[in-house]
Formats: structure tokens, sequence, C-alpha cells
């Protein structure tokens, strides 16, 4: 071949494998400058520092789970640095509760146990949550890997069917998914280009072996891919493809079935043990604050502290179990969308907090507004009487005015949460239903582009035709976008589509969609029939899923309704009704010593007891305030909400950060305002009901 000729085509060659692979090379520039040149993290630097002082060695077992964790996540610490510092810190804080102890002993004379039990308490919990720290980190990890296995084969089998090439594929479906699964597929290609394996097989089945435990048809679908490049015959290839996505829809179903079958007896033991009883245990504790003089303090470190932290690591436990599901095909996190999760007032973006935090403080300020106008209006008639403060020295508010206001605490705390994370991902969440209403479309308007395809229209005019047909819809948007990208600004398929000005695709930021775009380019260039042939399969592969992951919903559907329940209705229902009986044995315990001395002239006898003996049995400086009482279960209640409601997203949606947020937004406010009204209605019955005996005993 002449010298020239040879020159020109090793020239546009090269030009379009550059074009082909741009997208890639950048993202994967990217991920080599992480794996050679990343900064440590604030917590890598302490594991090495706690390391450095005092090198603490986990035993075997834990060892090996750490090392594991430590490796899958790309963490620059070892096992010994983790438990290292979480002893560090452990002791630390326990120390610190010691000192409190000793210090309040000498100078007081009085041990004071609150605070040193706090902190021992928070040192034993801050061991636990840094010892699992890299464990946890990693679960977090492999869910959302698991997550896009089904995307990701779905990718490879895709490219597969128009261009037999595994590397090539690899790298596609490395573009359209997420991280941390894309990670994974570029740190394949690195451990090839750093020398550790001859062969994008070898280290391919290399990186599926990590799998092994957790998902095997996700091992045995690539395996069936990578036995389709050796099929002599195209249609037995095409099959053998085909099978490969049918492997990990099937198996992700039988593993969803099993899930939701297991997850029934767990979810009603953490209802019972970490909700529904220690609510209804807590109408017993005025009786018990005022036999034993429990103060409100030693509550509060037990409801809001020790079971919250007990319901979250029995709801990590169920999350830990769920199989991969479906996937999000929407990128949220792409700097395309960062503008959206700002407020825009007068052209300049500012964010959530700015309106949230002040009405946090407002509502707070409100709150604890009886305290405070108390400590400045000590001696008040008014602000003292019974309907308004009630405040009792030494002992604290108990009028129904005072828990009125308490009321405010946990409101402000979830309105500023909920408002925060409403704003946050309302403009979002509208995008991601867009989309996601483009996908279901999209299968059939795909099919139906494939077909006039095939029909022998060209694409351009296939693509005008199939808008006309899908018009009002997502689908017929994108179509008709496309079309009059071709028509009107003159532009070729890739710049209708992917123009980063004008593409259609920038409307519906799908990798679905994109890559299904793509494929149609690549395949088209082969000729119109094995373009459409492609159009028509992804078409059917698509709706496969699209039924799979129907069919997982149906599964979770009886424990998702469960969880709705509790956390809009039934867990603030029972809170509720609890304040008003905590409220009503609080106000009567307080007055039943004035009430019985009045009547009984100060000490006589009755049924046998001495009325002094009474008094002393239940001392009205060892009774709990209502208003502090309402402060505990209420911010209990708020807890307990956002724990609930980020595991029932995790159940149904595995890691799904924008649900997550737009759902506690929304709960938050449904479960904090129903609390509320139950609350006043259940308090003021009650606290009336036993105002009116009291008055009558008394007269």
């Amino acid at each position: 071949m002449r010298k020239d000729v040879e020159d020109i085509l090793d020239k546009y060659r090269h030009k379009l494998k550059k074009k082909s692979e741009e997208g890639f090379t950048g993202e994967y520039r990217r991920f080599k400058q992480e794996q050679v040149g990343s900064r440590l993290s604030f917590y890598e630097k302490a594991c090495k520092i706690c390391k450095d002082i005092l090198t603490i060695r986990p035993n075997e077992k834990a060892n090996e789970k750490l090392w594991e964790s430590i490796t899958r996540i790309g963490l620059k610490i070892t096992p010994e640095g983790a438990t290292s510092l979480a002893f560090f810190t452990g002791l630390g804080t326990i120390g610190i509760g010691i000192l409190i102890f000793v210090l309040g002993w000498v100078l007081t004379g009085d041990p004071i146990f609150f605070f040193p039990l706090f902190f021992v308490a928070l040192g034993l919990f801050s061991i636990k949550i840094l010892l699992d720290y890299p464990n946890q980190k990693a679960l977090k990890w492999r869910i959302q890997a698991s997550n896009q296995m089904v995307l990701c084969i779905l990718y490879v089998v895709m490219y597969m069917r128009h261009t037999s090439n595994l590397e090539h594929a690899i790298k596609f479906a490395a573009q359209h998914i997420k991280d941390p699964l894309a990670g994974d597929l570029k740190k394949v290609f690195w451990n090839l280009e750093t020398g550790k394996f001859n062969t994008i097989k070898e280290s391919l089945d290399h990186y599926l072996e990590t799998w092994r435990k957790h998902n095997g048809d996700f091992i045995n679908s690539f395996h069936l891919i990578e036995s389709s490049l050796y099929e002599p015959k195209e249609e037995r290839r095409l099959e053998v493809l085909e099978r490969a996505l049918t492997t990990i829809l099937d198996g992700t179903h039988e593993r969803m079935m099993h899930y939701a079958q297991d997850l029934k007896s767990p979810i009603t033991t953490l209802y019972m043990l970490g909700i529904i009883l220690p609510v209804l245990g807590m109408i017993m504790l005025p009786l018990v604050s005022g036999f034993m003089g429990i103060g409100w303090y030693w509550l509060a470190l037990v409801y809001n502290l020790l079971l919250p932290v007990f319901v979250y690591l029995m709801g990590n436990k169920l999350m830990v179990k769920r199989p991969s599901g479906e996937g999000e095909s929407f990128a949220m996190d792409e700097n395309l969308f960062e503008k959206y999760k700002y407020l825009k007032i007068r052209g300049v973006y500012i964010s959530p907090s700015v309106l949230a935090v002040p009405l946090f403080l407002v509502i707070l300020f409100i709150g604890f507004s009886p305290l405070i106008l108390h400590a400045i209006f000590p001696n008040d008639t008014f602000l003292n009487g019974d309907w308004v403060f009630g405040y009792r020295d030494g002992v604290g508010p108990f009028g129904f005015g005072a828990m009125l206001l308490s009321l405010a605490v946990p409101l402000s705390m979830a309105i500023g949460i909920g408002t925060y994370y409403r704003l946050k991902t309302k403009k979002l969440l509208k995008i991601r239903e867009d989309t996601r209403e483009l996908e279901r479309e999209f299968a059939g308007s795909l099919f139906q582009l494939g077909n006039r395809i095939e029909d022998g229209l060209p694409v351009e005019l296939a693509f005008s035709k199939v808008a006309e047909n899908t018009k009002g819809s997502m689908s017929g948007e994108f179509f008709s976008l496309v079309s009059s990208n071709l028509r009107s600004l003159g532009m070729g398929l890739k710049e209708a589509i992917f123009n980063l000005k004008r593409g259609a695709i920038l409307s519906f930021p799908s990798k679905v969609i994109s890559s299904s775009m793509e494929v149609l380019i690549e395949s088209a260039r082969k000729g119109p029939k094995i373009g459409s042939h492609a159009l028509m399969a992804i078409s059917n592969y698509l709706v496969a899923i699209h039924k799979v992951n129907e069919r997982l919903k149906d599964l979770l559907a009886d424990v998702l309704s469960s969880m709705k329940s509790q956390i809009n209705f039934l867990t603030p229902l029972i809170g509720g009704i609890v304040v008003g009986i905590g409220g009503l044995i609080a106000n009567i315990l307080v007055n039943l010593g004035p009430l019985l001395g009045q009547s009984a002239g100060g000490d006589s006898a009755m049924f046998g007891f001495s009325l002094s003996a009474i008094q002393d049995i239940f001392p009205m400086e060892n009774v709990i305030p209502p208003f502090y009482f309402q402060l505990v279960v209420g911010v209990y209640l708020v807890q307990i909400t956002y724990i609930l409601t980020l595991l029932a997203n995790g159940i149904e949606n595995g890691v799904d950060k924008l649900n997550g947020e737009s759902l506690l937004g929304k709960n938050l406010y449904k479960s904090m305002v129903f609390y509320i009204i139950v609350s006043l209605v259940t308090t003021l019955v009650l606290t009336g009901m036993a105002r009116e005996v009291m008055t009558v005993s008394g007269g």
C-alpha cells in the first residue's frame, strides 16, 4: 500500500478511536489521579497517628474482615490503625467520664453519676462505631455497587450485540453506570495497565471473585458474556448474551423474594423492642420517677441516645442482607444538576439551609421560652399559674402552657430538617420523575424506532415519524427535540442528541437513554439492519428489567406498607397519647400531697396509712415535669422517624440518597404534625379532667 494512503488511513483510524473513547479516557484519567495522588483524609491521618503512638492488633477474624473492607473501598489504612483509633477515642472519652466523677466527688462531696455514665456510654459506642467504620463503609459501597449490577450487565450486553469486544464493552458500561461499580470497572483496566494482569479477562475474573460470597449471578452473567466471544455462529452468540441478562434478572428476583419473606419477623421485632414497648413503657415513668427519684435527664439518656442507637444497629443488620435491585439510571450527583440543589432568588443561588436554620432557631426559642421567661421573671404570678407555666422551684414547669410550648422543640427539628431536604430535593425529584416516566415509555418508542429503520426509513426521518406517533408523551418530547435539532439546526444525529448546549439528552438525563442512543449511533455505522435489530433488542431488555422491578416492588409491598404506617400514624399516635397520660399522672402526683393535707388536717390516718407517709412516697421534687417528659418523647419521635424513613428507603431502593432525603422532608412533617395534634387533644382533655377532679375533691 502506498505510504500516503497508509498515512491517511492511520490518521482517521486514530481519530475515530479517539472520538469513541474520549469520554472514558477523561474519566479514567481522573481515576488514575485518585489512585496515585489522592491526599489522606482526616480519618486516615488519625488512624496513622494512633497506630504510631501505640499499635493495637485486632483478633485474626476481625483483622481479616477489616482488611477485606479496607482493600475493597481503597482506604489508605491498616486494620491495626483502625483498631488503635477506636480504642484511643473510646478510652479517652471514658477517661473524661471518670475524671468528672472524681472531680465531682472531691469538690462537692457527693458523687455525680449522670455525666460520668454518659461519657462512659459514649466511649463504648465510639469504640463499637469506629471499629466497625471500615466494614460499614464497605457495606454501603457493596449495596451501591449491587444496585448497579443489572444495569452493568445490560450495558455490556447492549454493546456486545453489535461489537463483540469485551474490553470496549466494559469501557462502555463504566461510562454509563455510577460509582462505586464504575470505579471498580476502571480498576480492572488499572490492574491491566500496571502489569498486575496480562489480559482484560484475567483482570476481570480476579475482580469477579470478590463478589463470590455476595452475588454469584453477577459472576455467572459475566462468564456467559465471556463465553459468547468464542461462539462461531452469530445466532448462538446473541442467544448467550441474552441468557447473561436473563441470569442476573432471574437471580435478582429470587434473592429479593427470599429477602422479603425473611424480613417480616425482624421488622416486627424491631417495632416491638425498639419502638412500641419503650414508648408504652413511658406511661409508667412518672410513677417510677416518683418512687425512685429518676431525673428526666436519665430518661433522655436512655430514649434519646441508647434506644436510637439500638434501633439504628438493628435496622442496619436488615440492610446488610438486602440483595441487589434494578439500580438508578439518573445521575443526580453530576455537576450538571448541582444548581438544582439551591434556591434561586433574584438570580442568586443560595443554600436551603439559609432558610431552614433560622426557621429552626426561631421555633426552638419558642419551645424553650418557659425556661427563659422564668429565668427573667422568676416571681411572676401569672406565669407561675397552673394553666400557664406552673413552675415549681427546683423541679421545673408543670403548667399546660409550658407543655404546649415544649411541643415547639421537636417541631423545630422536624421543620428545620424537613424544610432543608424538601427545598434541596424538590427540583431534582421533578427531573428524576420526568426521566423515569420517559424510561417507562422509552421501551415501546425504541421498538417503533427500530421498526421504522428496518422498514428502510433513514434514521433522521424515523425520529420524526416516532415523534409524531408519541406526541403528548415524555418520549414524544425527546424524539421531537432530536427531530427539531436534525431539521431546524442541521445537526448530525450524534450532535442532535449529545450536543453540550442543545442536545436532547440534556433535558432527560438518563444513562439508559443515552446509552441506547450511543448504541444506535455505533451500530448504524454497520448498516440500518444492524441498528434496527439493536434497538429492538434493547427495547426487549428494558421491558424485561421493568417487569422484574415491578415484581420486586410487589414482594416488598407488605413490609413497606407496614413501615409507612408506623412512621406516619402508629408511632406518633402512641407518642401523643403517652405524653397526655404522662402529663395527667405528673399533675395528679404533684397535687396529691397538698390536697391530702388540706382534706385531712395534715397528718391523719387514712386506710391505715399516714398521709405524710403517702406524701413521702411521691415527693414532688422527684416527679418528672410534663415539659421535660414531652421533650424526651418528641425528640425520640423525630429520631425514630428519621431512622425508620432511611431504613424503609434502604429496603425499597438500596442506597438512594435523593429519594431518602425527599422522604425525610415529607415524613418528618406528617408524623410531627399528627403527633402534636394528638398530644394537644389528649393533654387538654386529660388535664382538664384531672383539674376538675382535684377541684371537686379539694372543695
